[in-house]
């Protein structure tokens, strides 16, 4: 039995064996390095494709790490007043350090370690960058 993965968004894109269109939560399995759902390959478990849908679950806890790599990558991405404050607190940071690819000197990308980090790491870098999820989970969902 290989890996499991779970979809941290529907992933609609063009897979190895045609068009994929999977809804969030999805459950797959990694084989050989790549991403399988119900015997059809989707993609390759390194690829950019994987990166941007999927989350590794063999800890039972993808749908967590899915949902905070969707939060900081949409913190990080959004332009207001504290924008370069945020992105100043990761490059400053030792822990995310570790998450960033380093062939890039003067610009951040996440690295792949980043998409299968464990939690608490994630749950540091939400805290850190203030995502939503932490907020809501601090003060309560106001609904």
């Amino acid at each position: 039995m290989g890996t499991p993965y779970i979809a941290r968004k529907r992933a609609r894109f063009l897979g190895m064996e045609g068009p994929v269109n999977l809804p969030y939560g999805t459950s797959l399995v990694e084989e050989g390095g790549i991403l399988w759902r119900e015997g059809a390959r989707i993609c390759a478990a390194g690829s950019q494709h994987a990166l941007d849908y999927f989350v590794p679950d063999r800890d039972g806890k993808g749908k967590e790490r899915g949902e905070l790599v969707n939060a900081i990558i949409s913190r990080m991405e959004k332009r207001d007043g504290g924008y370069q404050e945020r992105w100043d607190k990761v490059w400053g940071d030792p822990l995310c350090g570790r998450y960033r690819r380093r062939e890039h000197e003067d610009h951040w990308l996440w690295s792949e370690g980043f998409y299968t980090a464990p939690v608490e790491d994630l749950q540091y870098i939400a805290r850190l960058v203030g995502t939503r999820k932490v907020r809501e989970e601090q003060c309560g969902s106001v609904r």
